[in-house]
C-alpha cells in the first residue's frame, strides 16, 4: 500500500524521536533491540528499559572508547554493559566529554566480546544522522515488531535501515529563483531538498556559467558562527566571502551551499567540541572525543548537486584534497585546484595549522 512509510521515512521518523528521548525498536536476523538516545536519556524511560529481561547495553563509538580507556572489540565501536541501578548522569558521563578532564575516572569499563554489534552499530549511525551524541543504551528484545505495536513505538527494519543510513539521499529540486548580490547582480539560488528528510542545501550561481566548459566551483559548508556572527575560531566567513568575490570577478560561478554544519556534526556537537578546545583539544582531538571521526561530512553531495545543474567540470575553490577526490569518484572531472587562502587570524591560527596537519588541507 502506497500509504505506508519507506524506510528513508522511517528514519526521518526515528531520528526525531531519538532527538525527543523517545526510544525506537530495530528488527533484524530473528531478534531486536530497544535504543534510548544517550544524550536525551529520561530517568523514567531508563528505569522502564532497565526493568526488561537481559542485560542493557550503552553503546559509543570506538573514538569515545579509546577516551575511555575501554576496549573497541567490535572494531568501529563498544558495548558497555549497564550496570544495576545506572542514572542518566552516569550514561552521561560515559557518553558527553564535557567533564572528563574534572572526573577523568569513569571505570574500569569492560567491554562486552560476544556477539553481535549489528543493532549497536546502527543505533550509533541513526544518532549521528540526527546529529546527536553518537552513544545509544540497547535492550534486546524477543518480539520487537509485537513491543513497537504494543508501545506505539518507530520499528525500524535493521539491514534496510543500514543500507539506507550509507546511502546519499536523493536531491530534489524545489525552488530557483533571481537573486541580485553584492557580488553580482546575476545570481541565482537553487534549493534542494533531500528524499530522506534532512536538512536542505543550496546552489548560488553567479551570471551564467556555461554548462560545456569547467565551471569555478566552490563546495561550502555551513558555518552559523563563522558566515553569520563573524567567528574568528575558524576560516569559513572569509572562505565563503572571498568564493563569492572571485567568482562575481570572473563573472560565473557556483556555489554549493551544503548544511553540514560542523564538519557534519551539527551546530551543537561543534558548540562541545568548541568547549573542548577551550580546554586545550585542538580540533581533531575534540571531535574524537566526542565520539566523532576528524570529518563527518559527505561531499557526494555537492558532486550531484553539480550533475543536476548540468555541470560535469570543475575548477575547485579548496584547499581540501578529500573534496578533489570525492569530486573525481563521483564522475565531476576536477581540471583545477583553484586555492582559497584566506582569513587567518591570531584566533584560528592553531586551527588552520591542525587542518593542515591532522586534515591534509593545502595550507
Amino acid at each position: 500500500m502506497s500509504l505506508l512509510p519507506e524506510v528513508a521515512e522511517l528514519i526521518a521518523r526515528a531520528r526525531t524521536d531519538l532527538r525527543m528521548g523517545l526510544p525506537v525498536v530495530l528488527q533484524g536476523g530473528g531478534h531486536g533491540a530497544l535504543v534510548l538516545a544517550a544524550e536525551t536519556l529520561r530517568p523514567a524511560r531508563l528505569r522502564d528499559l532497565m526493568a526488561l529481561p537481559g542485560q542493557p547495553v550503552l553503546a559509543i563509538t570506538a573514538r569515545r572508547a579509546e577516551t575511555l580507556k575501554a576496549r573497541p572489540y567490535d572494531g568501529d565501536l563498544a558495548r558497555l554493559p549497564v550496570p544495576p541501578g545506572a542514572t542518566p548522569e552516569w550514561v552521561g558521563a560515559l557518553a558527553d566529554p564535557a567533564d572528563d578532564l574534572r572526573h577523568p575516572m569513569k571505570g574500569p569499563l569492560t567491554a562486552l566480546r560476544d556477539g553481535s554489534a549489528d543493532l549497536h552499530r546502527i543505533a550509533l549511525k541513526l544518532a549521528k544522522s540526527a546529529r546527536i551524541l553518537p552513544a545509544a543504551i540497547l535492550a534486546e528484545l524477543g518480539d520487537p515488531a509485537s513491543f513497537a505495536r504494543d508501545h506505539n513505538l518507530t520499528l525500524l527494519p535493521a539491514v534496510h535501515t543500514a543500507a539506507q543510513l550509507d546511502l546519499a539521499s536523493p536531491m530534489n529540486a524545489v525552488v530557483s529563483a533571481r537573486l541580485p548580490l553584492a557580488v553580482s547582480e546575476a545570481g541565482r539560488l537553487h534549493v534542494f531538498r533531500p528524499a530522506d528528510g534532512g536538512e536542505e542545501h543550496y546552489a548560488v550561481e553567479i551570471g551564467r556559467p556555461a554548462r560545456d566548459k569547467p565551471v569555478l566551483a566552490r563546495l561550502h559548508s555551513a558555518c552559523f558562527t563563522g558566515d553569520v556572527l563573524g567567528s574568528l575560531k575558524c576560516d569559513c566567513g572569509p572562505q565563503l566571502h572571498g568564493a563569492l568575490t572571485q567568482m562575481g570577478s570572473e563573472g560565473a560561478g557556483i556555489l554549493l551551499y551544503l548544511n553540514q554544519e560542523g564538519r557534519g556534526i551539527g551546530l551543537a556537537n561543534k558548540m562541545r567540541a568548541y568547549s573542548l578546545q577551550d580546554q586545550g583539544f585542538d580540533t581533531v582531538e575534540a571531535n574524537h572525543r566526542l565520539g566523532f571521526e576528524d570529518d563527518e561530512r559527505d561531499f557526494r553531495l555537492g558532486a550531484e548537486l553539480l550533475q543536476r545543474l548540468g555541470f560535469s567540470q570543475v575548477r575547485l575553490l579548496t584547499n581540501n584534497p578529500a573534496k578533489i577526490a570525492m569530486m573525481e569518484k563521483e564522475g565531476v572531472a576536477v581540471v583545477e585546484r583553484v586555492p582559497l587562502k584566506v582569513g587567518e587570524n591570531p584566533f584560528n591560527k592553531a586551527y588552520l595549522a591542525t587542518k593542515a596537519k591532522k586534515s591534509g588541507h593545502l595550507l
